[in-house]
């Protein structure tokens, strides 16, 4: 009030909460979205299922699908999305590990600020905290090599350990260590690259999930654009085109004006002969099996299947550049730049009945592969898809960085105890704040246990007991409740995965103590 006038500072839409009230609001809503998705983790964690408007249904585990489906609307809860969404797209694997960090991390931060530990010094200690974790996580990890298959199983087994679709995981980790394998290429430094697009995921319902197989081509959602071509081709060698074959309009207006029916004969016998040079070109060429990025008249049609090839239209930009790569061929923009140097090679192309599926496979060596996927029903299909896409996002994760750490909440509980005794050589009240991120990491045992059906105090300290006497790879054997050696026992994961998920909890509940004023406007959107 100024001379018995109010100030309007802000707009009467605004709705402003500050202080404590801030600082909770953000944490009561970070420690429900970890609560959400808790009861997820690990290998005997339960699934959610989610239904939409429109009744989808999604049943699943994976933590960065459930928040995505979830559709939160609280602003502190949106950064704790972007937490899962951010490890989803960065390793592939962790999601949920690191939201139930977050709310961690955010519930020891609660404790301190109740004990009027200001903020700032709540987030350099989770500061000096995370920077010691990453400096341990170094230590802790393990190399594996590059041809090191039973270590890679390994990695991918864990990451599929606990989905619905743990029946095939054997048969599906080999085809997937197989695949990430086959694209791999070495740099000069000795290092790897694994480009995630060189892999691709398509999925077929009506058969067993033990009918997955690795395809060394590509599968195409297409059939065979004409009856009367064969169904299958063997040593298949095959054009890919980027040119419509048949006649289209021009880029120019223009009409061309016919007065006799001597001249339409002649206009249609022309258009005839023109696709029928197309054809004969690309007989010449030798190939058999005909990629098309556009249409293909029915003319052109007619004379590929009287010469034996199997010609699919329409296909994809990104398929034909998959294609290229898989079959190690040349996209051709015009008739005359076809020769059999530009053509693809494999083993056959073959039209999967009732399924409107073109396979191409048997490439030497190719540079991309398809995993095929089949299921009896497409909630099952998807779940696996996302299974798969985890389990081959780790491996390439492994080879590129060439270090795992173990899991069963073994890093976690030696990560509490080291950062503990760090905390004591700080001192002050960051010691606290240390403290406090040190005693996060325990959710993860915690949880492990507590998903297990076991009592979540006897694990955790026969863990830490373990871990005292020198066990650094102790971890939780969530099926027997016995606390044992986790690399002994094949459960390991990436360090990558171990590290992303550390930084984007450590930082985003960094972030969000900080908040001591929010303005949110009524329309949901913040405030000018």
């Amino acid at each position: 009030m100024l001379a018995g006038q109010p100030i309007i500072i802000l707009r009467e839409n605004v709705e402003r909460t500050r202080g404590f009230e801030a600082q909770r609001s953000n944490i009561m809503a970070a420690k429900a979205i970890a609560a959400a998705v808790r009861t997820t983790l690990g290998p005997r964690g339960m699934d959610k299922m989610l239904v939409s408007s429109t009744g989808d249904v999604v049943i699943t585990n994976d933590g960065a699908t459930i928040l995505h489906e979830m559709s939160v609307q609280h602003p502190g809860g949106k950064l704790v999305v972007e937490v899962a969404e951010t490890q989803d797209g960065e390793v592939g694997d962790g999601t949920t590990t690191a939201t139930v960090l977050v709310g961690s991390m955010m519930e020891e931060a609660e404790k301190l600020l109740a004990r009027e530990v200001h903020p700032t010094i709540i987030a350099n200690g989770y500061q000096l905290g995370m920077e010691k974790a990453l400096e341990i996580l170094d230590d802790l990890a393990i190399t594996v090599s590059f041809g090191d298959r039973e270590n890679l199983l390994k990695i991918a087994d864990t990451a599929m350990t606990g989905k619905s679709i743990e029946a095939v995981k054997e048969k599906v980790s080999g085809i997937v260590v197989d695949a990430v394998l086959q694209v791999t290429t070495e740099d000069g430094d000795g290092t790897y690259t694994v480009d995630e697009d060189d892999v691709k995921i398509k999925t077929q319902v009506g058969d067993s999930m033990n009918d997955a197989e690795l395809i060394r081509g590509i599968v195409i959602d297409k059939k065979r654009v004409f009856e009367q071509m064969p169904t299958k081709v063997t040593d298949a060698k095959v054009a890919l085109l980027a040119l419509p074959l048949e006649v289209t309009k021009t880029q120019v207006k223009s009409k061309i004006k016919i007065t006799t029916s001597d001249q339409m004969k002649a206009f249609s016998e022309q258009e005839r002969e023109s696709l029928r040079k197309l054809a004969e070109r690309i007989v010449a060429s030798g190939a058999n099996v005909v990629l098309c990025q556009k249409g293909i008249g029915d003319a052109v049609q007619y004379y590929l299947a009287k010469a034996g090839i199997y010609a699919v239209e329409d296909v994809k930009e990104e398929d034909m550049k998959f294609a290229a790569k898989a079959l190690c061929g040349t996209i051709v923009n015009k008739p005359e730049e076809l020769t059999a140097e530009t053509l693809g090679h494999a083993e056959a192309a073959a039209e999967i009945p009732d399924a409107d599926m073109t396979i191409i496979s048997g490439c030497e060596n190719p540079k991309a592969v398809t995993i095929l996927l089949r299921g009896t029903s497409q909630l099952l299909l998807d779940e696996l898809e996302r299974a798969v896409y985890d389990a081959a996002r780790v491996v390439q994760d492994a080879i590129e960085d060439g270090k795992f750490v173990v899991g069963g909440g073994s890093v976690e509980t030696e990560l509490q105890i080291r950062i503990r005794d760090y905390a004591t050589t700080v001192g002050g009240r960051v010691q606290l704040a240390i403290e406090a991120f040190a005693n996060a990491f325990e959710v993860i045992p915690r949880t492990l246990a507590e998903n297990s059906g076991f009592d979540t105090i006897d694990k955790v300290v026969a863990l830490r007991k373990a871990h005292a006497d020198g066990a650094r790879h102790a971890g939780l054997n969530v099926y027997t409740g016995e606390v044992v050696d986790m690399r002994e026992a094949g459960v390991i994961e990436p360090e990558r995965v171990k590290t992303q998920a550390i930084k984007s909890a450590a930082e985003t509940a960094m972030l969000l103590v900080r908040v001591d004023d929010m303005m949110i406007t009524q329309s949901g959107k913040p405030a000018a």
